[in-house]
């Protein structure tokens, strides 16, 4: 016996924990490499919110070309003639019509990629909780039952917060 815990319970408590930060570095792994695909994709130009434009490293606008709202973006384009005649094209776009940023309206919350690492990390939660709801039945000393009834509440909070994220957004 482990702090009055049977040492089953400790390690099934040790592996929950370790099933929980695994669920968090897949979260924060995979909103920091959103993040970096979205820098990049739009690296060196600036976005002017009060006038819905971009602007290019050469200084040209890319002015709105498309709203899709089931894909909930915002294409924006480059004039072709500016992108044609530019002397940064050839690191830009290889595209003869002008080049093209798509912004998207919820960003990391709203995108198809963080839904799917939202899943795998609630799947994971779920996992733990299923091992200290099984170790809650199999051992009848309070203490025992007490630790693993609070980890196991902390954990179902954890996920009522965290699974209507999963749900697909309606088009407006």
């Amino acid at each position: 016996m482990i702090l009055g815990l049977h040492l089953e319970v400790v390690l099934v408590l040790v592996y929950a924990s370790f099933l929980v930060m695994l669920a968090l570095v897949l979260e924060l792994l995979a909103r920091r490499s959103q993040q970096r695909v979205e820098d990049y994709r739009s690296s060196g130009f600036i976005y002017f919110r009060e006038l819905d434009y971009f602007e290019c490293p050469a200084g040209h606008q890319l002015i709105q070309l498309q709203t899709d709202p089931h894909r909930r973006t915002t294409s924006y384009r480059a004039p072709a003639s500016a992108c044609n005649f530019c002397s940064l094209k050839l690191n830009c776009t290889d595209s003869d019509e002008g080049r093209v940023l798509e912004k998207r309206w919820g960003g990391w919350i709203e995108s198809e990629i963080r839904r799917f690492h939202r899943g795998m990390s609630l799947t994971l939660l779920l996992l733990a909780t299923m091992l200290l709801i099984g170790e809650i039945f199999r051992y009848s000393q309070p203490g025992d039952r007490q630790a693993l009834a609070m980890f196991v509440i902390t954990l179902g909070f954890v996920l009522f917060k965290l699974s209507p994220s999963l749900r697909q957004r309606r088009s407006e």
